[in-house]
């Protein structure tokens, strides 16, 4: 049975999922690779179909993938798929200039992060509804993290009681996201990244040790793990 997204939903979600992911490994593009026996891309609309503000999906697929993408989403949630670009942000704005009238919250989620629960993703609009511009879900980083130079000597020890691992779904005021992608300059990681450029505000929320980001083949074994355990 397909998802049924709540019309009366205020958020729409962006999944650039258009991306090689050459350190998986030779094969399908990343957002298709397999998790248990499923595209990493149908794990991840099928979370976020299941959180209930979500009004609307878009999809920026490889270009040369887009009917096979659509149809392999079609019994999963209605989604709208179009074709992405060479990097991320132009997947990002290729998406977010599909996304119809109404939704005026907007988030921006990694097909990667493919077991990001769907309490995640309103926790995130929650935060942009009560009047921030900006929010990323975000964890402490555990690790000791040591600053080297080109040498890979090391320079010093980095506080890391102020640094925060950041995930996705990122969530923006609608109009925020649109003049940061309009004004984008070079190319980053994150919207969050294009956001901070326009000297907005970015405000950090929980995130979630299930939102990992599967890039290496032991991140698709441990979420294969998860998947097993009820994650």
């Amino acid at each position: 049975m397909t998802a049924q997204l709540d019309p009366r939903g205020d958020v729409a979600v962006l999944v650039p999922a258009a991306g090689a992911g050459v350190r998986l490994g030779p094969g399908a593009p990343k957002a298709l690779r397999l998790l248990a026996g499923e595209p990493l891309l149908v794990h991840a609309v099928r979370r976020i179909a299941a959180a209930p503000s979500v009004h609307t999906i878009v999809v920026a697929a490889p270009a040369t993938e887009v009917e096979a993408v659509r149809a392999m989403l079609a019994p999963v949630a209605p989604v709208t798929v179009v074709p992405g670009g060479a990097e991320r942000q132009a997947s990002v704005a290729a998406a977010l200039a599909a996304v119809p009238a109404g939704p005026e919250i907007v988030l921006v989620h990694d097909a990667a992060r493919a077991l990001t629960p769907p309490h995640l993703v309103e926790s995130v609009a929650a935060a942009v509804r009560d009047g921030h511009d900006a929010v990323i879900p975000v964890l402490p980083v555990v690790d000791t993290i040591k600053e080297v130079d080109a040498t890979e000597r090391v320079l010093g020890t980095v506080d890391r009681s102020a640094l925060r691992s950041v995930q996705t779904p990122q969530g923006f005021r609608r109009s925020v996201l649109v003049a940061a992608h309009r004004s984008a300059g070079d190319a980053l990681t994150d919207d969050a990244g294009l956001v901070e450029k326009q000297g907005i505000a970015v405000t950090c929320v929980p995130g979630s040790e299930l939102a990992l980001k599967i890039t290496r083949p032991f991140d698709l074994a441990l979420a294969e793990h998860l998947l097993t355990t009820g994650a």
